[in-house]
């Protein structure tokens, strides 16, 4: 890995003969000495962690991804064959764990199928089998195996409105220089966070984010009896779904032209069928056989992207492109 003998010693002054003791009740126990592991909350522990784990999944021929501790494993499943590669990955995980002794929880992995026609195979991590689930959060993200995100669009503004409840109880103050920056530090970013993942699929969903917006101008004095445009016009403020579409436009800017472009040159296919004065920032319009495919980041921004003048989509740095996207936009609500 690159690391020199002096590093190298160094760490392992670090770790070696550390002791530890447990306190109960003002009761000390003995000192042992740690034989694993870094220090909790040390600078390092991160570090070598990623280290110690950089092989992990080096033979797996299905999609891994690793974000700190968390480990998930993908593919397609619509053969035997494809769930004996899906398996096969599986028992090279365990086999990893087992030599390098850091063994997984299999009571806190499972399954999640995706599709209509999914098979529905089973599969083992080490002997146990692992168990089903219909909905897993991930990275603060509640997924279903419809992918209709439902249910996340409830547990936001859930988690929106009852920071909005503490606000009214705990805030005196009904001033717009109170409340709006409130809203926006403490509320809304519930209502935003990773929206370009689980954006609403359907107009209820939309419905339940912007109520909890129309609430919270409502609480302003001199709003109540307002209606809800001229109260954002007001405030300064615009619809959730004109937010989405803004958010959708700067991640697909990222993805092409900004810091993710290798990403984005497999998720996104430039378009053929434009002119030389477009200067190839257009993008083919991917095609989808259901319709929960119509609401992809990668299907549902295209078509607007494609709407941009050609002045605001070649812009080169992100902070140009945001203020030609909202000059584009001003007229929208």
């Amino acid at each position: 890995m690159g690391i020199d003998m002096k590093i190298h010693r160094w760490i392992r002054n670090l770790l070696k003969g550390r002791l530890q003791r447990v306190v109960l009740k003002g009761e000390l126990s003995g000192w042992r000495e740690v034989t694993s592991g870094v220090p909790q909350g040390s600078v390092l522990g991160p570090i070598l962690f990623n280290l110690f784990i950089t092989d992990l999944g080096t033979k797996c021929r299905s999609g891994l991804i690793k974000f700190a501790d968390d480990t998930k494993l993908g593919g397609i499943a619509n053969s035997e064959k494809d769930r004996d590669i899906l398996q096969g990955a599986l028992d090279d995980l365990v086999n990893w764990s087992n030599s390098n002794k850091m063994k997984f929880n299999s009571q806190k992995c499972k399954v999640m199928h995706l599709g209509i026609t999914n098979k529905n195979y089973s599969y083992k991590l080490g002997t146990p089998q692992l168990d089903v689930t219909e909905e897993k959060k991930d990275l603060g993200v509640l997924v279903d195996r419809k992918m209709t995100m439902s249910r996340q669009c409830d547990m936001a503004m859930k988690k929106a409105n009852a920071v909005l409840g503490c606000i009214r109880r705990g805030i005196s103050s009904r001033d717009k220089e109170v409340l709006v920056p409130l809203y926006k530090a403490l509320v809304r970013p519930h209502l935003e966070y990773c929206v370009q993942f689980w954006s609403p699929m359907f107009k209820k969903d939309e419905i339940k984010l912007e109520r909890v917006q129309r609430r919270a101008t409502r609480m302003i004095r001199g709003m109540e009896n307002l209606p809800y445009e001229r109260r954002l016009e007001e405030l300064g403020l615009f619809t959730l779904t004109k937010r989405r579409l803004r958010g959708d436009m700067v991640a697909l800017f990222k993805y092409i032209r900004g810091i993710n472009t290798r990403e984005g040159e497999e998720l996104f296919q430039l378009s053929t069928k434009v002119d030389t004065r477009t200067k190839g920032y257009k993008l083919a319009v991917g095609k989808f056989r259901l319709e929960i495919g119509r609401r992809f980041l990668t299907i549902k921004g295209v078509k607007f992207w494609n709407s941009l003048p050609r002045e605001t989509e070649g812009v080169k740095d992100l902070s140009g492109f945001k203020i030609k996207l909202d000059k584009f936009m001003e007229g929208m609500v």
